[in-house]
């Protein structure tokens, strides 16, 4: 756990952040955002890792292993970017509780595509694509909760990278405070979505396609951004039944390991975390403060084997600042 210090908009608010997915490099990800939050803004935080339960290591292929989900108990915001998991009941009912009190959410890149569990098992509504009968759960957690599920790559994967427009409309949304023009950048493709986008949504901003994969280069010829797919947007949920109040999400298809060596991405997540825990009031006019706290040095993101997960031998506690 990292601890906040005790003069900064933060304090008092825990942030949990569950990493676990195969592709984008969660577990060097937030980690990072973590020391972001704690040392820059005095948040309390935690980093979740899959874990697999023969080694102990950190293991993004073993998807039905998070532990440490009791943490949400008594959490302020939930940072997910998970993918395609399958985790045990006791583990699910930690988040499903989380979501009954209407807990902020936060949802980074496959986080869209977080779970994937059979029919026939009790959190089965949260896996992509659920179609069975619980109506509010259609799509499951993706478009239930952040509001989109998998669809597609619509940019080019590897090949076309993303340049984020801010919405005309949002120019003013405190989340994009001090960000400007070029500034968000990344080397994941634009995921595509469905639009518009369910319920309460808002898109604060658009991704652009571009030509290649540097921030300089140009945006795609033809047809591929007209219309331009959202990147990031606001909207809000409450689980059937609950009389809590409605709980905030902030979701972003971007957020890989690489995608973070941006200013522009870094301050978005950073300051759509104060947005959903209440703190918008406190981001200045010129942005918060999202320097990297070193070290840091992403690897590129992609799949790996079981084998090479094996040999890396990586503990959570190895994430921690020395």
């Amino acid at each position: 756990m990292l601890n906040g210090s005790s003069n900064s908009p933060g304090t008092g608010n825990k942030v949990v952040l569950i990493s676990g997915d195969e592709e984008y490099r969660s577990e060097e990800v937030l980690p990072q955002l973590a020391k972001i939050l704690s040392q820059q803004h005095g948040f309390d935080c935690i980093v979740l890792f899959a874990i697999h339960p023969e080694t102990g290591t950190v293991d993004p292929n073993f998807r039905h292993n998070i532990p440490g989900l009791q943490h949400l108990q008594d959490a302020n915001v939930m940072v997910i970017a998970t993918r395609f998991r399958d985790l045990p009941e006791t583990q699910m009912r930690r988040i499903d509780d989380y979501l009954k009190r209407g807990g902020p959410v936060i949802g980074m890149r496959t986080a869209t595509h977080g779970f994937n569990i059979p029919l026939g098992k009790t959190y089965s509504h949260y896996g992509n694509g659920y179609e069975g009968d619980h109506s509010f759960w259609q799509g499951g957690f993706g478009r239930a909760i952040l509001g989109e599920k998998w669809i597609s790559h619509h940019g080019a994967h590897r090949e076309e990278s993303t340049r984020g427009l801010i919405s005309p409309q949002e120019k003013n949304n405190p989340i994009v405070r001090g960000i400007k023009k070029g500034d968000i950048w990344g080397p994941t493709d634009v995921y595509g979505v469905r639009l518009p986008l369910p319920g309460d949504s808002q898109t604060v901003v658009f991704g652009q396609v571009l030509s290649g994969m540097k921030p300089t280069d140009p945006p795609v010829a033809g047809r591929k951004n007209n219309p331009l797919m959202p990147i990031a947007w606001t909207k809000s949920y409450q689980l059937p039944g609950q009389q809590s109040q409605k709980g905030k999400v902030f979701t972003t298809t971007m957020g890989s390991s690489n995608d973070f060596l941006s200013e522009g991405v870094r301050r978005l997540i950073v300051q759509g975390i104060f947005w959903a825990c209440g703190l918008e009031k406190s981001i200045p006019l010129q942005g918060l403060r999202v320097d990297i706290v070193p070290p840091y040095h992403p690897t590129d993101f992609g799949f790996r084997s079981d084998e090479d997960w094996v040999n890396k031998n990586i503990k959570p506690g190895d994430f921690k600042q020395p």
